[in-house]
């Protein structure tokens, strides 16, 4: 991607043939919270990396509760400070932790009822 061309193989073995496309100059941007997990090659290709901060408890509890309005579920500000607290400073994973917790009301009830089957 550096020559502002992309190698497409097409085929196999033998039979196959290069196309090359060119592309425009453009701008990549990335961003990820796992950056161990990235080829040194992919890596390499930035031209610079930025460490991300981690998001203070009162900032992933405004996203919370941005998200249970969307997701239609009610969020008392006790239950926003607990899984804020759980999600290691990253909205991706509060956002995980929201959509877990939110079914818990579902499995209570059904524990309520003795005759339903799982």
């Amino acid at each position: 991607m550096e020559d502002f061309q992309l190698d497409l193989v097409v085929g196999q073995g033998p039979a196959a043939s290069l196309i090359k496309l060119p592309l425009r100059p453009f701008c990549m941007v990335g961003a990820t919270t796992r950056a161990g997990l990235l080829t040194s090659a992919l890596r390499d290709r930035f031209g610079a990396t930025f460490p991300a901060r981690l998001l203070l408890h009162h900032g992933l509890e405004r996203i919370l509760r941005r998200a249970a309005g969307i997701l239609g579920v009610a969020l008392e500000d006790d239950g926003a400070a607990e899984i804020a607290r759980r999600a290691r400073g990253t909205p991706r994973i509060a956002n995980r932790l929201l959509r877990r917790v939110r079914i818990l009301p579902r499995c209570a009830h059904r524990e309520d009822q003795p005759n339903r089957r799982a």
